[in-house]
């Protein structure tokens, strides 16, 4: 019970903190930043994958699985959302 409470404060700080640091960038700061969680969700993919390949049980492989198809969406995502304000920035030809 210790752990779980240690574990629901951890997650709930890290919510409030995202959140703040996230209302606070300022528009001009999200193609850069865009890129950065890109970088970010990439990591979480090579987790994903680790924690679906071990296989310890049934519910680890299926909850890695899923991990891995939302952190897919999230970079393919992001690439793509961040080619398209970098192409808004080219000169016309």
């Amino acid at each position: 019970m210790d752990g779980l409470v240690t574990t629901l404060t951890i997650f709930v700080l890290a919510i409030y903190v995202g959140v703040e640091v996230i209302v606070k960038v300022p528009p001009t700061l999200h193609t850069p930043l865009m890129s950065g969680s890109n970088a970010i969700s990439g990591i979480t993919l090579v987790g994903a994958v680790l924690s679906a390949g071990v296989q310890h049980n049934t519910l680890t492989t299926v909850l890695g699985f899923v991990a891995v198809v939302f952190a897919t969406i999230n970079v393919v995502g992001g690439f793509m959302v961040t080619h398209r304000m970098l192409h808004m920035f080219r000169r016309k030809k």
